[in-house]
């Protein structure tokens, strides 16, 4: 073998390190042996009395929620109200001024430096999709098992192909994500999430920058998991519609503060006039049918 074909080689394995080193620091997550990772379950959330502030001003205020093992949970509300922030401390990539989370029982608002064995898996679905343009569909989607090592290489296929037909791409596992339309892109994250085999899984803005019916499309996908994953799933969303069509139970936030929790049905019923005016506006044509 030429010194040329063996620095080939190390360019690639030194290049595909750092890229599923990136994506580690994205996902947040811990080691897994393969007998975990074969089984997952939804696991529940409490929050008590968080707050946050940034230079002064308060983000979150005093939010205290509490989510069901297994439950689709969205979290609703105008841009600026807090619901990123919120989701930033669940995932780990904040830490609160004061409060609580518990998730799946354990306190998660440790010290830098202490070292807590975290006993559950979750992911992210960005906003943006955070896929590498630079590995296929499959490739990406079996980043972090190759990553962890967590199974063999023909098990690793398997899953990829599993997942992929889960989210409607089935035999898509060479193509390009430059080829893919934003509406794919979304359910190939999805895909790369599920193949974490997740018990939490965050949806940050899920329909940003797609069209309704690309949108409607996401939608049934993000439904059709329900009854073949077993999970928790948090969603972020200012898309009303998107959200009270999938979940179980609503939180609407405004202010920094949550003013309202129900299931779709109450939310629709609310008396609360903040709740009623993001309900009802004049750009989705029913300005004072209320």
């Amino acid at each position: 073998m030429s010194d040329k074909t063996v620095n080939k080689g190390q360019q690639k394995v030194s290049f595909f390190r750092r890229l599923t080193h990136s994506f580690s620091q994205m996902t947040v997550e811990t080691s897994i042996s393969r007998e975990a990772y074969e089984t997952s379950r939804g696991i529940g959330i409490q929050i008590k009395n968080l707050c946050k502030s940034f230079n002064g001003q308060p983000v979150l205020k005093n939010i205290s929620l509490e989510i069901k093992p297994g439950e689709i949970f969205s979290i609703i509300g105008a841009s600026g109200t807090g619901k990123s922030v919120l989701l930033r401390h669940l995932a780990k990539l904040l830490k609160p001024d004061s409060g609580e989370i518990l998730i799946d029982n354990e306190n998660i608002n440790f010290e830098p430096g202490v070292i807590v064995e975290q006993k559950y898996r979750y992911s992210m679905v960005f906003q943006t999709s955070a896929l590498f343009n630079s590995l296929t569909v499959g490739e990406n989607i079996g980043l972090w098992l190759r990553e962890k090592d967590v199974l063999p290489e023909r098990r690793i296929r398997r899953v990829i192909r599993d997942k992929l037909r889960l989210v409607g791409l089935e035999g898509r596992e060479s193509m390009p994500i430059a080829d893919l339309s934003g509406g794919m892109k979304k359910r190939v994250a999805i895909a790369r999430s599920l193949a974490m085999n997740p018990d939490l899984i965050f949806y940050d803005e899920p329909t940003a920058e797609l069209d309704p019916v690309t949108t409607d499309e996401l939608a049934r996908v993000i439904n059709n998991l329900k009854d073949k994953v077993n999970l928790t799933t948090i969603i972020v969303s200012h898309d009303l519609n998107f959200a009270l069509y999938l979940s179980d139970r609503v939180a609407m936030m405004h202010g920094g503060e949550i003013i309202e929790v129900g299931t779709p049905d109450e939310i629709k019923k609310s008396a609360n006039p903040i709740v009623r005016r993001f309900l009802y506006t004049t750009t989705k044509g029913i300005q004072g049918k209320r």
